[in-house]
């Protein structure tokens, strides 16, 4: 650390009131979680806009509110006290692996990981996994994650990959938008197409892996694969969805191939992790079970 980057690192008393402030909402909930009075809390906030030299709240009577600058500084401040209080846990408890805070897709997540889960807490019950779900790429900058589970695209900057599973999909709809039975490949972009937010070109792959240039077709767009497979349920168009999550939709007859080919791999899930991290033990053990669990390429997902 240079000696502007030393001079540059406000109090942490200091930041510890700006993060507290912005996750609780005010300086008298500050004041009783610090133990402080509400005009501690206030000298707290002058003495990190003094370091900083910008203003960071804007004060209205005898309230505080944090700029939306601050409310952006304030995530990074959080993420890095969590990483200290990590740190600081590990180094004070040698002898556990500690906990494990994960991101993860929730259909993926909850459909692939979570049956899996019992097995490593039998193998590791030093180690707490914590899970929370997220649709886009973690930033771990400004979110205290230790890894997630991410869908596609080559490895980002700064960070490891595992390779988990690839995602196989197929097209699907309800049965009555196909009363005369399966369509050709190239006859599906007439129809009304489904998006899904995380994979914005499936369907342009799709048709790729078809043997088709078809541009992007417009649609109805949604965030997550358990809204789309509804979607498609109610006969809103043509979905684009991963084959484990239709199983009993398949079975049942809610939904039926909207095409006679096979599942085309269009991307593969993977456990990412930065680089720029102290070691974890949690996280080593986590990903040594983990790639266990990925070389049986051929084991079928729970049912």
């Amino acid at each position: 650390m240079t000696a502007l980057s030393r001079r540059l690192i406000p109090p942490l008393g200091a930041l510890r009131a700006l993060e507290a402030l912005d996750r609780l909402g005010s300086a008298t909930a500050v004041a009783q979680e610090l133990d402080l009075s509400q005009s501690a809390v206030s000298r707290q906030i002058r003495t990190l806009e003094d370091s900083l030299g910008v203003p960071l709240v804007v004060r209205e009577k005898r309230s505080l509110r944090l700029t939306p600058e601050a409310r952006d500084y304030a995530q990074v401040v959080r993420a890095a006290l969590d990483r200290i209080a990590g740190a600081s846990m590990a180094l004070r408890l040698p002898d556990r692996a500690g906990t494990l805070d994960l991101a993860m897709l929730p259909s993926f997540g909850m459909r692939w990981l979570v049956p899996r889960l019992p097995d490593f807490t039998r193998r590791h019950p030093e180690v707490t996994v914590n899970l929370a779900t997220r649709i886009r790429p973690c930033d771990f900058a400004s979110e205290a994650f230790d890894a997630a589970i991410e869908f596609g695209g080559p490895a980002r900057p700064g960070t490891e990959r595992l390779r988990l599973k690839p995602e196989s999909v197929l097209p699907v709809c309800a049965p009555p938008l196909l009363p005369g039975g399966p369509r050709r490949p190239e006859d599906l972009s007439a129809m009304p197409l489904l998006h899904i937010e995380t994979r914005p070109h499936a369907w342009r792959d799709w048709f790729a892996a078809q043997g088709h240039r078809v541009a992007t077709p417009p649609g109805t767009t949604f965030d997550q694969f358990t809204a789309i497979r509804e979607g498609a349920k109610a006969g809103l168009g043509v979905a684009l969805l991963p084959d484990y999550l239709i199983e009993t939709e398949l079975a049942t007859g809610a939904l039926v191939p909207a095409t006679e080919v096979a599942p085309v791999t269009l991307g593969a899930y993977h456990l990412v992790w930065p680089v720029d991290r102290p070691r974890r033990p949690a996280l080593e053990r986590f990903r040594d079970w983990l790639a266990t669990m990925a070389e049986a390429e051929d084991d079928p997902l729970p049912r």
